[in-house]
C-alpha cells in the first residue's frame, strides 16, 4: 500500500526525489479551481491505496515556482519520478484502466488484486468460512471499493443468496461507470445460474445451459463461443437471450478485456 502527501518546495527533494529511489512517485500538479483535477484526484488517491507508490500532490497556485520549474502548462499534469528521474506521465484525465496499465509498466502490482486472487481461491475451494473472513478484512481495509462489493455479490450468488447479492450490487452508483457496468453483468449471473440448473431437452437448450454453466465457472471464452453459436442458429431463442447473455459477459469483463474486444467484433459480424 502506498501513501499520499502534499508536496511543496521544502519537501520536494526528500518526499519526491529521494523517495523515488525506494518506490515510484506519481506527482500530480493540480489546481483547486480545476474541474478535471477534481475528477482525477480521487482516482489517484484510490490507486495509491492499492499500489505501492507515493502520490505527491502539488497545488500549482501555492507552488508556482515548482510548476514553472517543470514547465507545467495545463492541469492536471501527472509526472512519474523513478530512481531520481522525472519523466512525463500524462496531462488531463486518463481513464482508470489506462492508469493501471501505466502502473503495471512500472512493475507495480495491485495489492488489492493479489488479495482478491487469494479470496477467489478460497471461494473456488468451497471454504466459505475463510472467504467470509477475507471479505471482512478487505471491506475494512478498502472501504467503499466497488471491486470488493462485486466479488462479494458473486460469492453470495454462488450460495443462491440472490436477494442479498442484488442488494449489494445496488449500492454501486451509476456514476461509477465501469463498476456499475460490471455490476449489471454480475446481476445476470443469477439468470445464468437458474438456466444452468434447469437445462431443457433440445440441443439448443443444452448448449445454452452449458454456456451459462461455463460463465458461472468464469470460463468466458468457451461460454461466449457457445452463445455466439446460438446467435448464429437463431436470434429468436429465449427472446434473443444468447446475444443478451454475451452483452452481460462484456459488462462483466469490461470494455478493455481482450475477450470483450474479440467477441464483440464477432457478434457484430454475425448480426450485420
Amino acid at each position: 500500500m502506498g501513501k499520499s502527501i502534499d508536496i511543496n518546495s521544502e519537501n520536494f527533494a526528500t518526499e519526491v526525489v529521494e523517495e523515488s529511489y525506494q518506490k515510484p512517485v506519481l506527482v500530480d500538479f493540480y489546481a483547486t479551481w480545476c474541474g478535471p483535477c477534481k475528477m482525477l484526484g480521487p482516482i489517484l488517491e484510490k490507486l495509491a491505496q492499492e499500489y505501492d507508490f507515493t502520490l505527491g500532490k502539488i497545488d500549482i497556485d501555492q507552488n508556482q515556482e515548482l510548476a514553472n520549474s517543470y514547465q507545467v502548462e495545463g492541469v492536471p499534469d501527472v509526472r512519474i519520478v523513478n530512481q531520481g528521474d522525472i519523466l512525463p506521465g500524462f496531462v488531463g484525465v486518463l481513464p482508470e484502466p489506462k492508469i493501471r496499465e501505466m502502473l503495471e509498466q512500472l512493475n507495480l502490482k495491485s495489492g488489492l488484486e493479489m488479495e482478491l486472487e487469494s479470496l477467489r481461491t478460497a471461494v473456488a475451494s468451497g471454504n466459505a468460512k475463510e472467504a467470509k473472513k477475507l471479505f471482512d478484512e478487505l471491506f475494512e481495509k478498502y472501504p467503499g471499493n466497488p471491486n470488493i462489493t462485486i466479488e462479494a455479490a458473486k460469492f453470495l450468488i454462488s450460495l443462491n443468496r440472490f436477494e442479498d447479492g442484488t442488494k449489494l450490487l445496488d449500492t454501486i452508483p451509476a456514476s461509477e461507470r465501469e463498476a456499475y457496468s460490471k455490476a449489471q453483468g454480475v446481476k445476470a449471473l443469477i439468470r445464468f445460474k437458474q438456466e444452468a440448473e434447469n437445462p431443457g431437452e433440445t440441443e439448443l437448450d443444452k448448449r445454452y445451459a452449458e454456456a451459462c454453466r461455463l460463465t458461472l465457472e468464469s470460463d468466458y471464452d468457451r461460454a461466449l463461443q457457445l452463445f455466439l453459436e446460438t446467435v448464429e442458429t437463431t436470434r429468436k431463442y429465449k427472446d434473443d437471450g444468447a446475444r443478451k447473455a454475451m452483452l452481460s459477459i462484456f459488462n462483466l469483463l469490461g470494455d478493455e478485456h481482450p475477450l470483450t474486444k474479440q467477441y464483440r467484433k464477432e457478434l457484430l459480424l454475425q448480426l450485420y
